[in-house]
């Protein structure tokens, strides 16, 4: 599937990335569908993966699937220094590379060992931190992740999922020579066409956590069902914000129109994903915005808010889809625009399908197999060879 350059088994390269959650975790989302999804690349392509996770009741301890190797241990805060003693003690065998992968905690695996280490970051959690946790623990997060981590790993090859995310990471003092955009690829769609829904339905689709402000879908819809009485929101996910959620629903009076499927497969996501009219994402912020491009590959066009980090880049504005202001009233006047205007949508949605051909898992692992090679071979040099990856001059690791 993957067209990643083979290595020959006798030299194959042991990758170990270092991660807080898999996909089969109950907080699981698109950073750790990336993760896995190059993982499994690379293992097709000869290389040896571990993933060090947290440890959850979804899945065993240990286990290997899609030839990639699985270590669970920890909790949501404990797998960090269990990650790193397992590095530090050798208890993964041989590791060649070290791909640490900051969910806005490291895992700062460049204090324990020698070989190199990539850092992959999809986006900076400034704004997050309050919203997540109380102002101290917020403010240890974010001198941790702002100020700590780009010393610790001052010396580290970057890879960043957008060039937003890129910017931002210049903005704590990374170098931009040392930071390569691997953009997200999107699935091959795994179902036949499904017709659109009769009805205005738009779609949530992320884990169901305070910063995806999926309360700005129920308040819209509250609004919207005045003028558009059959209109259904459909919010699939889950995630520990649920219960507040349903909540909320009940409060505003749109519980009746709004579904909230859970966890779903990737069959009935993507059947989802065709009925619907309109992608909304009122996320706080996004690397990248995986749901974008999913929906996309529907023809299914998304309104985010143009501040919401990598959906800038994600959304073409006014091409794909919408970018608004950081409003609740403008993002529920725009999801009207959207749902009663039927050309404007359609039109959007053919250039939406149009671009997401471009963004495939095969030029991802691709990208990713560049950099990881050049940290391998002991050079941060990135190769022109698919124009995803950002070029930075020659230079020989410290």
């Amino acid at each position: 599937m993957q067209r990643l350059t083979p290595v020959s088994a006798a030299r194959a390269p042991h990758v170990a990335f270092l991660n807080w959650r898999d996909t089969d975790n109950p907080e699981g989302g698109g950073s750790e569908r990336y993760v896995e999804r190059v993982a499994a690349s690379l293992v097709q392509a000869g290389y040896r993966v571990t993933i060090v996770c947290a440890a959850h009741r979804n899945a065993p301890d240990d286990e290997v699937r899609d030839g990639v190797r699985f270590v669970r241990r920890g909790s949501k805060l404990g797998v960090y220094p269990a990650a790193a003693t397992a590095i530090a003690t050798h208890r993964l065998g041989h590791v060649d590379v070290v791909v640490d992968v900051q969910n806005g905690v490291p895992f700062l695996s460049r204090l324990v060992t020698r070989r190199p280490v990539i850092v992959l970051v999809h986006h900076v959690h400034r704004e997050q931190w309050p919203i997540v946790y109380g102002r101290v623990r917020a403010r240890i997060g974010w001198w941790v992740e702002s100020w700590l981590a780009p010393r610790i790993y001052r010396n580290c090859q970057y890879v960043a999922v957008s060039e937003v995310t890129k910017r931002e990471l210049a903005e704590l003092g990374i170098r931009a020579e040392r930071v390569a955009v691997v953009h997200n690829g999107t699935e091959e769609v795994p179902i036949r066409p499904v017709e659109r829904s009769p009805v205005p339905t738009l779609i949530v689709l992320g884990r169901l956590v305070p910063h995806k402000r999926v309360e700005h879908c129920l308040q819209a819809v509250a609004e919207l069902r005045t003028t558009m009485p059959g209109i259904r929101l459909v919010v699939v996910g889950d995630g520990w914000w649920s219960d507040r959620l349903n909540a909320e629903a009940q409060r505003l009076g749109v519980d009746d129109l709004t579904e909230f499927t859970g966890f779903v497969n990737e069959k009935r996501k993507h059947e989802l994903l065709a009925q619907s009219w309109v992608l909304a994402l009122p996320s706080l912020k996004e690397g990248w915005g995986l749901a974008v491009v999913e929906a996309a590959t529907h023809g299914t066009p998304s309104v985010a808010y143009h501040s919401a980090g990598g959906v800038a880049e994600s959304i073409v504005d006014g091409v794909t889809g919408v970018l608004v202001d950081d409003d609740v009233r403008a993002f529920t006047d725009t999801l009207h625009q959207l749902l009663t205007d039927r050309d404007l949508r359609e039109s959007l949605g053919a250039a939406a399908r149009d671009r997401a051909k471009s963004f495939t898992w095969v030029q991802t692992a691709e990208s990713f197999g560049i950099v990881l090679n050049a940290a391998l071979s002991g050079t941060r040099r990135v190769a022109a060879t698919d124009p995803r990856v950002s070029v930075s001059t020659a230079q020989r690791l410290p």
